[in-house]
This record gives C-alpha cells, sequence and structure tokens, in this order.
C-alpha cells in the first residue's frame, strides 16, 4: 500500500469537491480548480475527506495511487491558501521590471527578454532581483517559474544567474594560477 496514497485528504472549511469520473473539481476561497485524476484509482469523499483508492497491484497502479494523492491534495491547498515560489535574480546589471502583464528580464544578453505573465499566476517584484510568483495551480507555478530561471540558469563558478530563492548552487574553484 502506497504510504502517500492511503492517506486521507483533509477538506478544510469552506472547501466542496465535486466528483465526476475521473475529473475532480474542488471550490474554496481563492476560486476554483479542477484536474483529471488517472484511471487506476477511484476517489471518494467521506465526510470531511477525500479518499483515494487503487483498482489494483501492479506496479503503475501502486504508482499512481501516490500520485493521484498528491494531485487532489495540491487541488485542495491551491484553492485553500495557494502556492508561491521565490526567485533570486544574482549578477552585476541583471534584473527585472514590470511592465503590464510582462516581465522585462536584464540578463547580460544583448536584448532584455520580456515573458508574458501566464493565466492564473502573479508576479510581485520586491526588488529588482527578487520576483515572487504567486497562484492557485501549483503545475501552471512551477512551469513558469522554470521557464524564468531558463533565461539564465545560475552557473557554477561566480553564482550568476536566475536561482529558486531555496535552492543552493554548488560552487567550483576555477582555475588555479600557482603551480
Amino acid at each position: 500500500m502506497s504510504r502517500i496514497g492511503r492517506l486521507p485528504v483533509p477538506l478544510p472549511t469552506g472547501v466542496t469537491v465535486e466528483l465526476s469520473g475521473q475529473r475532480i473539481s474542488a471550490k474554496g476561497p481563492k476560486g476554483q480548480l479542477s484536474g483529471e485524476i488517472p484511471a487506476q484509482v477511484q476517489m471518494r469523499v467521506d465526510g470531511a475527506q477525500v479518499l483515494v483508492e487503487r483498482s489494483g497491484d501492479d506496479r503503475i497502479t501502486r504508482s499512481m495511487h501516490g500520485l493521484a494523492r498528491t494531485l487532489v491534495r495540491n487541488l485542495v491547498e491551491g484553492v485553500t491558501t495557494g502556492f508561491s515560489r521565490t526567485l533570486e535574480i544574482n549578477g552585476v546589471g541583471y534584473r527585472v521590471e514590470q511592465k503590464k502583464n510582462y516581465l522585462v528580464f536584464t540578463l547580460g544578453y544583448s536584448h532584455p527578454i520580456f515573458y508574458e505573465v501566464p493565466m492564473g499566476v502573479e508576479a510581485r517584484i520586491e526588488n529588482p532581483t527578487r520576483l515572487t510568483l504567486t497562484g492557485m495551480d501549483r503545475q501552471a507555478l512551477g512551469a513558469a517559474a522554470a521557464k524564468i530561471r531558463s533565461f539564465r540558469a545560475p552557473e557554477p563558478y561566480k553564482g550568476k544567474g536566475i536561482k529558486y530563492s531555496d535552492e543552493v548552487i554548488r560552487r567550483k574553484e576555477g582555475k588555479s594560477g600557482a603551480r
């Protein structure tokens, strides 16, 4: 039995969950989200919790059990509190600014990079080198953060680039000048 999959997903007050086949939708104080659950598992609402049960015991079904439970938990947590991801920009002259629905990155290239913030994700610039993304959908938020990080991934010698705030960059020593 999956240690993650067998745990029930508690429903906080004010959150309602509707099931229709393999589709689940959650409605809460922040809004409404819906998602698709793998066909190998079934869900049922039992009071103030959602239970995820698997149909068989083969390898793929066991792996989908934990995944389905995590997807349901992410929907419930998204409509309740939401998610956030903070990015830090390191490097001389590297910065970000917001113009309408676009983020404009200056990252040492010959041109600025314009990035349109996707629907459902909000960007807040705390200072020119710190960017916080917030949203209800954890997958969309993670995809947006990964796309922004890919504009200039951190390099191991000086640590220049865009990194997650909780990411640790393993530094390299570089060339040694003396023998």
